[in-house]
């Protein structure tokens, strides 16, 4: 019978009987975990977890490294099942590399197979992939995220008590970046980020040696996010892409602000949607709060006003960092234009980061002629899948001139 490859962010149907998923790890020891969660993205106790010492749960079972989900017996509080794949703790130095192979069959129905790009940042613990309800059926995803913090910390991120790992010997990986990122470390204190999203640590720290690297790591500011909800980003928030790059925006605010809270402002067609992502609640967060807003022709400028709104109310001192996604041209222009110079004395600065199939030209040329007078505008382009880009080369996307703008 014929296979198919999943991409990352990739997803596909269901039949609804038992799916079998077997996971194939070469070049170290690793055990094989499953995590049955509610719609809130935790554990509805700590015997969602499925391992080898409880490795039968409410229709979710294990054997090996093969975790079983006969989705019919699945019960109903139960929205998600993740399948997380983590090195063995008392290997010394054990960290992922070469990207585990997944394998999901069904009786019936087409094998499917999937293979994440390898990893290079000292990775012990992979979520290979989740298992969602949709409409009334489930369907796959192909997840394949890397987290440097060990199951423990993983497991603790979506509610679970666990005891502690053993202590792994540290590994030794290639220095990258700026010649001073890794002795620098940042000036912040992260132990909010790993007590509530221990997950959140090693993009956090990377954030933190960026603005170490551009001198601004005393400096504080609000951070808010604006996401773009077109109709034409749908398979952006349907791949993670979307709850991925907000993942990232708050690991920098948690270097910025010690408050562990974004509000996200969604543009849409309609009045735009104020909501917050915080570190004890980001699992699954954009895909909860978007689904309460109508796909539409974004409203750049009306989200604009709604973030700079609530930055006044708020009544912080420190400056406004808006980090605000685009997808598409606005059709809003004259809007957009007139907002970026009317907040130019507010204390407020506007990063526009591209990525979707959209054109961009309007940002990528606010500030490309000499008569430009948006000091505090700047425009990176994350690509068409931020996700691929690397956390060193994504947070000097963010904040470089940012940076800039605040040491002027």
């Amino acid at each position: 019978m014929r296979s198919t490859s999943l991409r990352k962010g990739e997803n596909q149907a269901l039949l609804a009987a038992p799916v079998v998923l077997t996971v194939s790890v070469q070049g170290l020891t690793a055990d094989v975990s499953a995590l049955l969660l509610g719609a809130d993205g935790k554990v509805r106790s700590d015997e969602d977890l499925v391992f080898y010492n409880h490795p039968s749960q409410d229709g979710v079972s294990m054997a090996g490294s093969a975790v079983t989900v006969d989705l019919v017996r699945v019960p109903a509080d139960v929205d998600r099942v993740v399948v997380v794949v983590s090195a063995d703790p008392l290997q010394p130095g054990a960290v992922f590399t070469r990207a585990p192979l997944l394998t999901i069959t069904q009786s019936a129905a087409s094998a499917m197979s999937f293979i994440a790009p390898d990893f290079t940042s000292g990775e012990t613990v992979v979520v290979l992939a989740e298992l969602y309800r949709r409409n009334k059926g489930w369907k796959i995803r192909a997840v394949g995220q890397g987290y440097a913090s060990g199951l423990a910390g993983l497991a603790t991120d979506y509610g679970v008590d666990v005891d502690p790992e053993p202590i792994p010997t540290p590994v030794s990986l290639p220095a990258q970046g700026h010649p001073n990122s890794s002795s620098a470390g940042s000036a912040v204190d992260l132990s909010k980020v790993e007590r509530l999203a221990p997950a959140l640590l090693p993009p956090a720290r990377q954030a933190g040696n960026a603005l170490v690297d551009r001198g601004i790591s005393n400096r504080r500011a609000a951070v808010y996010l604006i996401l773009d909800h077109d109709w034409h980003m749908e398979e952006l928030y349907e791949s993670f892409a979307v709850q991925a790059f907000a993942e990232r925006v708050l690991a920098l605010s948690a270097n910025l602000d010690d408050d562990g809270t974004v509000p996200v402002v969604f543009s849409s067609g309609r009045e735009p949607f104020l909501e917050e992502i915080r570190l004890d609640n980001y699992r699954g967060r954009i895909g909860q709060l978007h689904t309460q807003v109508d796909w539409g022709w974004g409203n750049v400028a009306d989200a604009m006003r709604r973030a700079v709104g609530h930055y006044q109310e708020s009544g912080a001192a420190d400056p406004a960092f808006i980090v605000t996604q685009v997808g598409d041209e606005p059709w809003d222009k004259a809007e957009v234009r007139s907002l970026l110079q009317n907040t130019a004395s507010l204390g407020v600065f506007w990063l526009f980061v591209g990525f979707g199939r959209g054109k961009l030209a309007f940002y990528k040329n606010l500030n490309a002629s000499a008569s430009a007078t948006f000091s505090n505008v700047a425009f990176y382009d994350a690509s068409k899948n931020p996700g691929s880009v690397p956390d060193e080369r994504f947070y000097a996307g963010l904040i470089d001139a940012f940076a800039l703008w605040l040491r002027r």
